[in-house]
């Protein structure tokens, strides 16, 4: 009865208006799990057809540097057709 209305319940945080119109869309996801004394997971996927994913400490740190430079080399955030006619 306290809670003003809106407010997140057992504090979790909601997430902004998902029907903004500003034509910006996820395309890739870096998903990363790391409980307290338990071994690390991450998965990268991309809309792009890119799936990978990494178990351990090195591993994981190595598929976030990849996801990164992913980031940069995806067809979907690059134009293609720009860059054949430079």
């Amino acid at each position: 009865m306290g809670e003003p209305k809106g407010a997140a319940r057992k504090g979790v945080r909601t997430s902004p208006d998902p029907r903004r119109n500003d034509s910006r869309y996820p395309v890739a996801w870096l998903h990363i799990v790391a409980p307290r004394g338990a071994i690390p997971t991450a998965t990268s996927t991309c809309l792009c057809g890119r799936d990978r994913s990494a178990v351990g400490h090195a591993r994981v740190l190595a598929l976030i540097a990849d996801h990164e430079a992913h980031r940069n080399a995806c067809p979907l955030r690059t134009p293609q057709e720009g860059s054949a006619a430079a």
